[in-house]
């Protein structure tokens, strides 16, 4: 069940554990003050999660195919 919940958390919430890792602030919060800013902006927050979620989707593909481990001859 924890296997589960980490990999949710790292692929749903990723944006948000990864601001948290980078900054050093709890994940946790991090969630909560995105959720008040949303309510409160009336959803722009939204737009700039998706386009951050985007972002890292962009870097970690390009990682991929810049490891030469992962190539294959």
């Amino acid at each position: 069940m924890i296997k589960l919940k980490y990999f949710v958390e790292y692929h749903v919430y990723g944006v948000c554990t990864q601001l948290g890792e980078k900054f050093g602030i709890s994940t946790a919060s991090i969630r909560l003050y995105f959720v008040y800013l949303s309510f409160i902006t009336v959803g722009s927050p939204v737009i700039i999660y998706l386009i951050l979620a985007f972002w890292m989707n962009i870097r970690r593909y390009l990682r991929q195919q810049n490891n030469p481990s992962v190539w294959e001859i």
